[in-house]
């Protein structure tokens, strides 16, 4: 079963058990799907569907951030929420000793000497690693990996 259809099915489960949260979270993301798919004319597939996944969670987390800041920790309780069902949609995620071992495989299979070489790096980091780790921690690898 797709993640696609695993989305739906999630949606109906959540009908079902009257689960409002759940199933407002569930109805988000398939609404930025269907977004996708009609904007670019595309079927989506699960890699596709991870990436859209991973953009709502950073959303969510930078939506926490202002809402603590703002001191509306209702608001930031509702976004967290929200960030625990779609964190249920992402494949298992690298560790920071693994992600540090394939920046460092790929820098030298690319031959990267200095922090001008990054974007290069970037590029072929995110093909390999995509859905896989938190690129925020990867975008760090890369710096120190291209910095030492």
């Amino acid at each position: 079963m797709s993640l696609k259809e695993q989305i739906t099915e999630d949606m109906k489960t959540a009908m079902r058990a009257k689960d409002a949260e759940r199933l407002g979270t569930i109805r988000l993301l398939l609404s930025a799907m269907k977004q996708k798919e009609v904007d670019e004319r595309i079927e989506l597939d699960d890699v596709a569907v991870v990436a859209i996944v991973d953009k709502l969670i950073k959303q969510r987390k930078d939506s926490i951030a202002a809402f603590e800041q703002a001191a509306r920790q209702d608001l930031a309780d509702k976004e967290k929420a929200e960030m625990a069902v779609l964190l249920a949609y992402l494949p298992a995620r690298m560790s920071a000793q693994e992600v540090t071992a394939a920046v460092q495989s790929i820098v030298a299979e690319l031959g990267a000497k200095g922090p001008g070489d990054m974007g290069k790096v970037m590029g072929a980091v995110k093909a390999k690693l995509a859905g896989k780790a938190d690129m925020g921690q990867v975008s760090a690898a890369v710096k120190a990996a291209l910095a030492g």
